[in-house]
């Protein structure tokens, strides 16, 4: 299956490692960069520089593609997603943004090429979790999503360390979150709802952040009385987050807060990836609650090392694909997350990554 990877940062570089090597894709890696594009020497695969912002460079970069991942940052993805309609190209991407998975939800209405956006971590694999674990009640009560990308060894006060996109970070703090309430479908804020719990002997906190639902709320409308994602963090670091963006007015100078982070936040290949759904509702006659809980760990190997966020996320949008070309997905269309059968993905040699994880036994 012929693949263009548009990005080879941080998580585009694990993308492109897991597709070209497996042998069933020819992926041709496209940047802007060509130092970004020079760390993938010696990998089988091509790479291209252009101009991944530009309409027409990105579209040039696509003809004759059977797919495109788009890793590129999340302000990209109905850009990138625009190109692949029009070059005729299957589409997955990573973006949380909500925004921006509306848009493309709306391009492939009518398209012959399949459209999958949000197939990382969260959203993700998190909403695979939680509509599976729906599927067993009759009646559902309460769904919860909790996942959190943290540094392993936290010193600072944010207790955070970088691990992922300075971007994508700010972006899920700063805009309005999907839930469902009382059955109904509403917006609540961002870095509200604080709650405290403690799993696996560590203390966690978990607030409101954007787009890690997916499209769950609009599967589950209708037969769910309540339903939320929120991101797990150590306890401290929402009241300082809420402290920069909203009584330093941050969030109306979001260029200076990145800007700020990534001077002086140091980012780490040493984290923990943490994932705790919990979904409750009748079953027999029996108001039930089942839980999945994992915990996915750097791998410090000397020849390749990988951060945890970078081996559950390239593993969720390599899985998707690798279903995809395996026809365990809609070929056409708007494709969800929730589409995609747990023991499948589970059973894929890129989502196995997630079987080699951790299961979390005690939860207080």
């Amino acid at each position: 299956m012929r693949i263009t990877l548009l990005g080879a940062g941080h998580i585009g570089q694990t993308i492109a490692r897991l597709l070209g090597e497996c042998g069933d894709y020819e992926v041709t890696v496209v940047d802007r960069s060509p130092e970004a594009l020079a760390r993938l020497a010696g990998l089988p695969v091509t790479t291209r520089v252009a101009e991944t912002a530009d309409a027409q460079a990105l579209l040039a970069t696509l003809r004759g593609q059977q797919a495109v991942v788009n890793a590129l940052p999340y302000h990209l993805a109905t850009l990138a997603a625009t190109a692949a309609r029009e070059a005729g190209c299957h589409y997955f991407d990573l973006t949380e943004d909500v925004a921006a998975t509306r848009a493309i939800h709306h391009l492939a209405d009518g398209a012959p090429t399949a459209f999958m956006p949000q197939c990382g971590l969260a959203p993700g694999f998190i909403g695979i979790v939680a509509h599976h674990l729906a599927q067993s009640f009759e009646t559902l009560q309460e769904v919860k999503m909790r996942v959190g990308a943290l540094p392993a060894f936290p010193t600072n006060a944010l207790k955070y360390n970088l691990t992922w996109s300075v971007d994508g970070l700010i972006n899920e703090y700063c805009h309005p979150c999907e839930a469902i309430r009382g059955g109904k479908n509403i917006e609540v804020l961002p870095l509200e709802g604080l709650e405290h719990f403690s799993l696996d002997g560590t203390e966690y906190e978990a607030f409101n952040t954007s787009g890690g639902l997916g499209t769950l709320c609009e599967t589950l409308a209708g037969r769910v009385q309540t339903l939320d994602y929120k991101s797990v963090r150590y306890p401290g670091h929402q009241a300082l987050m809420k402290m920069l963006l909203e009584e330093l007015q941050l969030n109306q100078d979001t260029e200076t807060l990145k800007a700020i982070m990534r001077k002086s936040i140091p980012s780490t290949m040493q984290d923990v990836v943490l994932v705790f759904v919990t979904v409750s509702g009748m079953r027999g006659g029996a108001l039930v609650q089942e839980v999945f809980a994992r915990k996915i760990f750097a791998d410090r190997s000397e020849t390749n090392p990988l951060s945890a966020i970078q081996i559950t996320t390239a593993a969720g949008v390599c899985a998707a694909v690798d279903l995809f070309r395996e026809g365990k997905l809609p070929q056409r269309g708007f494709v969800r997350q929730e589409q995609v059968a747990l023991p499948d993905f589970l059973a894929n040699r890129f989502g196995a990554a997630y079987q080699q994880s951790r299961q979390v036994e005690s939860i207080g």
